[in-house]
């Protein structure tokens, strides 16, 4: 059996992360296997939250690891809370990577025009390592201009976006798709979660070509969709599925699942209602 090495913290509520990954990664028939950044009571976007930092621990983990001579197909990580776990992955690629594992890495470091609270520009020369490192990569619209132009640069580009609509919009998000596959010499590069309209389209850039997938905007934002997003193209991926079809059953299966959180009336904090539509990703 396939095997995924997923790199990201343990949230208890919220639905994102690892409690994402780890569902849709095995029901797509792919074994993930967690190294826990850290533990959390619930994901960062509720007013409080308990953490437990794991970074001392995976190097501990890594070290078993070793002894087992474990290979992943394929390695996945997300959120990272600093510049040394960010240093522990970069270890994890030069001690269990190899020829033919798949790497995707998902850049968290912002949304909708603004930087997370973990921001630092530490953290982002650290980010670009990963990326440089990576075969795929999943940012949202903020964390792709973010990883070309820093903090400041983003907010003002982000802003221009705004002002612009439909078709001239989505040309010049794909520039920037464009751009940052080629910067980092990556495989392909998704810009995921572009309101456009009434629609929420996801733009790919894989050697030198690009495309969109659109779906109906339903809801509003939730915890988790990125990682859902992500863990879907990542098992695809290590499958040897095409980014085509990787990106179309995401976004198939991510409609269903935010349609049916809106029916409920859930909390956006308390993530989509993905569950029952797993069985889609068979």
């Amino acid at each position: 059996m396939k095997k995924i090495a997923v790199i990201q913290d343990l949230s208890g509520l919220g639905k994102c992360s690892l409690t994402a990954a780890i569902p849709v990664i095995s029901v797509m028939g792919v074994q993930a296997v967690p190294l826990p950044t850290a533990v959390l009571s619930n994901q960062t976007g509720y007013p409080s939250y308990y953490c437990d930092d794991y970074t001392e621990h995976m190097e501990q983990i890594m070290e078993e690891w070793e002894k087992r001579s474990f290979s992943p197909d394929g390695i996945y990580t997300g959120f990272l809370a600093d510049e040394e776990q960010a240093d522990k992955i970069l270890d994890f690629l030069r001690r269990f990577r190899q020829e033919k594992t798949m790497v995707l890495v998902d850049p968290v470091m912002g949304d909708n025009g603004s930087a997370y609270g973990i921001y630092t520009e530490g953290l982002r020369e650290k980010m670009i390592q990963l990326v440089r490192s990576a075969q795929v990569i999943t940012p949202n619209l903020t964390e792709a201009l973010l990883l070309l132009y820093g903090k400041e640069e983003m907010e003002k580009r982000y802003a221009r976006f705004l002002e612009l609509a439909g078709e001239k919009r989505l040309a010049q998000i794909g520039k920037t798709g464009e751009q940052l596959a080629n910067e980092y010499g990556l495989q392909a590069a998704v810009i995921t979660g572009v309101e456009n309209d009434a629609c929420v389209g996801n733009l790919v850039v894989e050697n030198h070509n690009s495309f969109w997938r659109f779906a109906k905007k339903i809801g509003g934002s939730y915890s988790g969709t990125g990682d859902l997003f992500a863990s879907v193209l990542s098992a695809g991926l290590v499958k040897g599925m095409s980014m085509t079809t990787c990106v179309e059953m995401a976004v198939k299966f991510l409609s269903k699942a935010i349609e049916e959180t809106v029916k409920e009336g859930t909390d956006r904090n308390d993530g989509v209602c993905f569950e029952k539509y797993l069985g889609e990703l068979l």
